[in-house]
């Protein structure tokens, strides 16, 4: 088993990290997830000064790699994201497009069980008219169907607990590529990826992976 730390940008992300099913799908690939994961309470404060000292406590729980999960929000593009955090001290640094809530969209199977539908699918999670947890109150709103509240952890609670959201599931929907390299980049971590449902080591015991070799943002 590897141990993978991460430092999250807020508390939906860590609710996702932390839940049964992420763990479970980590597990089943090698993956141990350190304790505590830890929430940096805005992407304003992932900054390299911010940053060492939940470095240094993932350090002691022995995670091997240390991952950072945040949003690209309003930044221009990745690149600016990952410049303002430096990746001196993580092994890679990961920003979901536009937000973490798109990939909420992009699991149709827990968007069916949410909206208690059988015809729900939304065509372009990553690139929603405003911010992706706008797009689920209107998509709720469209189909005449309760929506997610105003309470954003509350909400990621109940889609990974109650209408079964996975990461893998929404890793396989080719509209929402930030979630299908969220999902291979963990698995490279842990040196290996899928190959037509194989598991296959990617790299040898004597390399390191790092965030030069890991993708992070999708090609355009």
């Amino acid at each position: 088993m590897v141990r993978v730390g991460f430092i999250v940008e807020g508390d939906t992300e860590k609710i996702i990290v932390e839940s049964d099913s992420f763990r479970a799908w980590a597990k089943d690939n090698g993956i141990e997830i350190c304790s505590p994961v830890i929430n940096a309470k805005g992407g304003g404060n992932l900054l390299p000064q911010n940053i060492l000292p939940s470095v240094a406590q993932l350090r002691l729980a022995n995670a091997k790699h240390i991952v950072i999960l945040t949003d690209l929000d309003e930044a221009p593009d990745t690149e600016c994201v990952k410049t303002r955090i430096g990746a001196e001290h993580t092994d890679l640094i990961f920003v979901a497009v536009k937000a973490i809530e798109a990939w909420f969209l992009a699991d149709t199977a827990a968007l069916k069980k949410w909206l208690k539908l059988d015809d729900v699918f939304e065509n372009a999670p990553e690139a929603t008219p405003g911010m992706p947890w706008e797009r689920l109150k209107v998509l709720a709103a469209e189909k005449g169907s309760r929506g997610p509240g105003n309470n954003k952890p509350l909400s990621a609670m109940k889609m990974c607990k109650q209408y079964g959201f996975l990461v893998a599931h929404a890793a396989i929907y080719a509209n929402c590529p930030s979630a299908a390299l969220f999902h291979h980049a963990i698995l490279r971590l842990a040196n290996y990826y899928s190959i037509g449902g194989r598991m296959v080591s990617d790299v040898t015991s004597d390399q390191q992976t790092n965030s030069h070799n890991l993708p992070s943002h999708p090609e355009r």
